[in-house]
């Protein structure tokens, strides 16, 4: 099994930036995935970012390409999501999410087996 709590949501005006945390515990070494997810009122949860644990790969949706980075920090299991030039539409519940299988695409949200509870992201125009 594997806990993972988010911290550093918040409020922020649009451009600026944010940073959001996921500490991860338990059976850590079996995650083959890691990363975010968002979900907005009234939309479907979306995947972010996401890190490719062993290859180090790391992927992006095309909408926050260029402005979001994923980092690790792995003696201290944990993951970070560096958001810049926030917009009103990054506006969401920003949920980390692990998965211990291989295959499937990224961003395909019921492949995760292991979600946090969530942290806020408000954008403000």
């Amino acid at each position: 099994q594997v806990q993972l709590v988010e911290s550093g949501g918040g409020s922020v005006q649009a451009g600026g930036s944010l940073r959001v945390s996921c500490a991860a515990s338990g059976y850590t070494n079996g995650i083959k995935y890691m990363g975010w997810f968002r979900q907005a009122p009234g939309k479907e949860r979306e995947g972010v970012a996401v890190f490719y644990t062993i290859y180090g790969i790391r992927y992006y949706a095309d909408s926050v390409k260029g402005r979001f980075t994923i980092s690790q920090d792995n003696p201290k299991n944990t993951m970070y999501l560096q958001m810049n030039s926030l917009k009103p539409e990054d506006t969401a519940m920003y949920y980390c999410a692990a998965k211990d299988t291989y295959g499937g695409s990224w961003y395909e949200v019921y492949r995760y087996n292991y979600w946090g509870q969530g942290t806020q992201v408000t954008v403000s125009s």
